[in-house]
């Protein structure tokens, strides 16, 4: 293996007051209830992000055998985790927006309409052609409910797992850099510049932006990748003004999205790889660390305008506590997704209500 292998997007870290009221009902309205870990503990290797400080956190990882991403609910138990002192906009930099898949999102969206959740807008057509919608959790962060065929396994929820984010950014040609250059979305599905209908709901959506959608051309292997499927990176810049930093007088971990996280084969080649190309790892575990009872290298890097993301080369993912079984990677070809029963085995690791 002569380079880095990006798997598919692992998770994104969501900042939460209460972790339990929060994972709770990502489980209930978006199928969120595969539990891969959970963990009290101490963030000793964040000092970059975290104003120097080791801190203390709760976290779960959570996933949705549909297929996407998974959520990693985020919070600070050594500090009042913090809201932002303004209501972030479309524009503005960081990780604005959680896109999460659903073949059918107009059926998704008739039955949270039914749950009275917070939705903005109705369904719209992306300049993809593609239906989608956004709503808002009782969190205050901002999910895109997008169109998006992949299935894993067939589940009971009308939404799967993460396909990605809307990330506001000073300059886009810069952070092609990152997102294209290192992460691989080689594959510009749109660039246009104006005000968009379909984004005229989100606070902020009425500015005239550039947005460009990159996904990737070449459907991604190794390890988890059935489960993850195909991803997209939306990426949006302001044209009339700058926009502030959502993350504003606060630190990682803090409430909203805090990072989004690739997994990855090859860290050592990935290490050199971000040096040699100007955004050195500002986070790394070097070795193995255990979360839990999980464990894997994980590293982190800034992105042009600071935005925190994170790369988690997987060791080892537990399915049976109690017999010591888990699923080992260490050894296996990096090339080779794991089989898709084994993946399925995640199910096991179901929180039922």
């Amino acid at each position: 293996m002569k380079k880095k292998k990006i798997t598919g997007i692992q998770q994104i870290g969501i900042g939460v007051a209460n972790v339990h009221i929060a994972w709770k009902w990502y489980r209930k309205h978006f199928g969120m209830d595969i539990g891969v870990f959970e963990e009290e503990a101490v963030a000793e290797l964040m000092l970059h992000y975290t104003e120097g400080k080791k801190r203390e956190r709760h976290a779960v990882l959570a996933f949705n055998m549909q297929s996407g991403g998974g959520f990693e609910v985020w919070q600070h138990t050594g500090k009042k985790p913090e809201k932002p002192n303004f209501v972030p906009e479309l524009g503005d930099i960081g990780i604005f927006v959680a896109k999460i898949k659903s073949q059918n999102p107009e059926k998704a969206f008739s039955k949270m309409q039914k749950e009275e959740l917070k939705l903005l807008g109705n369904v719209e057509k992306s300049l993809d052609g593609k239906p989608h919608y956004f709503l808002q959790d009782p969190f205050d962060n901002i999910f895109q409910v997008v169109k998006n065929d992949y299935l894993f396994e067939k589940t009971q929820a009308v939404t799967g797992g993460i396909y990605g984010a809307i990330i506001g950014v000073s300059d886009i040609e810069e952070s092609l850099k990152v997102y294209q250059d290192i992460l691989e979305y080689d594959e510009v599905v749109y660039d246009e510049t104006g005000v968009f209908e379909d984004f005229a709901s989100l606070p902020g959506g009425t500015q005239k932006v550039r947005r460009v959608l990159l996904t990737h051309s070449a459907t991604r292997s190794g390890g988890f990748a059935p489960l993850y499927g195909p991803t997209q990176i939306e990426l949006v810049q302001l044209i009339d003004k700058k926009g502030r930093d959502i993350y504003e007088n606060r630190i990682w971990g803090d409430l909203g999205f805090i990072h989004i996280c690739f997994d990855t084969i090859g860290m050592e080649l990935l290490r050199e790889e971000v040096k040699e190309k100007g955004f050195p790892f500002t986070v790394d575990s070097s070795e193995s660390f255990d979360m839990g009872e999980a464990a894997g290298h994980f590293a982190y890097i800034s992105d042009p305008d600071g935005i925190p993301v994170e790369f988690v080369e997987t060791h080892k993912v537990p399915i049976i506590k109690k017999l010591g079984w888990n699923i080992n990677l260490k050894k296996r070809n990096p090339n080779k997704s794991l089989p898709k029963w084994m993946v399925g085995t995640l199910r096991w690791k179901r929180v039922k209500e």
